[in-house]
């Protein structure tokens, strides 16, 4: 194995030094690596950490159960951005400035991602983006891979799932405070289609009563409400809303299937209502398989490091994440090197199919596989991923519903191709 590995480092300075603008010597790092988790762990979207946690955690323990990167074991470390976009450039700043050994960062999130993806391309750190803007559909930006569909791609499955189910007349219930990059395209796809959208208006999040919004809502008569929305205020809106009249059938974004949310509207209308009119669409990771059972195996195992574990085991980001921190390992060992400016390219690498790559479905069979002589091609929980020129993924949705219990469940699906149709 470390034959092969300075084999291979030794190939990775030959090609930087024929570049001609390559990055030099590779740096040589000692002591624990650092996956930062640059995302919200406060404020509206506190959420967004603990779920990048839940795929990060399981992950460098497998790998430093394996005995580590080269040598390294691995750490997660959260940076709380504060759901906030100068709060999150603040905290990246001091990370970059005090993580010597930071070698790859899960985020940043749509918060703060427009300040900080630039730093962070700089620095020439790995990014693996959970933020859906489509800004970042097509970019330049070389240390930037996004292992989930973009938020322009989500409003179009939202169209066709809620078409699919016969609604016609959708009413949209999306915050102010973000760039809703899934709105134009679930207004073009419902269009599209042959529905309307009878009422759309941006929300003020936060306000304790939403009378007004409501009134109008009821006179538009939609039979779908289309949301993306903080818990606080999807609580108060329809907590007032079947005051009024029935609920309406909601079709969100992931968001709303996050277990705050669930919890503020489940308490605000009740878990049998809410069971019966709401559904999700979310980036597709299916919760079978061997990988699957791999991820999630050590997801439960994690104990007190992820509280509730099992609230995550089918949730499309810590899938995400997970598979992000075991690619970027394996494009570690691949390269020979845990210097980021030198292993980022490996990340497709480890990824691409080939007539002779080797499917691994784990950290631990990837490495045995490299210091076999043999090229990989990882497959996680999430699936095959294919990286695009922009180092992005595209890829189909899962549509989950909710349940009195508390879990959500799976009901059904809009592929990848039914997307493109409708946005090309």
């Amino acid at each position: 194995m470390r034959k092969l590995a300075g084999l291979l480092i030794g190939i990775a300075l030959a090609v930087s030094a024929c570049g001609g603008s390559g990055p030099g010597t590779a740096r040589t790092m000692t002591g624990t690596l650092t996956i930062a988790l640059l995302q919200p762990f406060s404020g509206p979207d506190a959420s967004f950490g603990p779920e990048e946690l839940a795929g990060c955690y399981p992950a460098i323990q497998l790998i430093n159960r394996a005995g580590g990167v080269l040598g390294h074991p691995l750490e997660c470390l959260n940076v709380d951005t504060q759901s906030d976009a100068a709060a999150g450039e603040r905290a990246l700043r001091n990370l970059l400035a005090s993580t010597p050994n930071l070698v790859a960062i899960l985020g940043p999130s749509s918060d703060e991602s427009v300040p900080t993806v630039p730093l962070i391309d700089a620095a020439h750190i790995p990014m693996f983006l959970d933020a859906g803007q489509a800004i970042y559909d097509r970019t330049s930006y070389q240390y930037l891979w996004r292992l989930t569909a973009s938020d322009d791609a989500t409003g179009y499955a939202m169209a066709i799932w809620a078409y699919r189910q016969g609604y016609r007349r959708g009413a949209t219930l999306f915050g102010n405070d973000t760039d809703q990059a899934n709105v134009p395209t679930l207004l073009k796809g419902f269009r599209q289609l042959g529905a309307t959208i009878v009422i759309n208006e941006p929300y003020v999040e936060g306000k304790t009563s939403y009378a007004a919004e409501v009134d109008a809502v009821v006179k538009a008569r939609p039979d779908v409400i289309f949301s993306e929305i903080d818990p606080q205020t999807a609580g108060a809106f329809f907590s007032e809303l079947v005051k009024r009249q029935p609920a309406i059938p909601i079709v969100g974004t992931q968001a709303i299937a996050q277990p705050d949310w669930l919890q503020a509207v489940s308490k605000s209308i009740g878990p049998d209502v809410l069971a019966k009119v709401f559904a999700a669409v979310q980036p597709y990771a299916a919760p079978q398989g061997r990988p699957w059972e791999i991820f999630n195996d050590a997801l439960l195992a994690a104990g007190s490091e992820v509280p509730k574990p099992g609230q995550w085991s089918s949730d499309p980001y810590a899938i995400a994440n997970y598979d992000a921190v075991t690619i970027a390992a394996l494009a570690m060992v691949e390269a020979g090197t845990t210097d980021p400016r030198f292993y980022n390219r490996f990340i497709k690498t480890v990824t691409d199919a080939g007539q002779n790559n080797v499917v691994v479905h784990s950290y631990e069979e990837g490495v045995k596989a490299l210091a076999a002589g043999h090229n990989i091609q990882y497959i996680g929980p999430s699936g095959s991923i294919v990286f695009d020129r922009w180092h992005n993924v595209a890829g189909g949705y899962s549509i989950v519903s909710y349940d009195p219990s508390g879990e959500t469940k799976l009901i059904g699906a809009v592929d990848a191709a039914a997307v493109g149709k409708l946005s090309g």
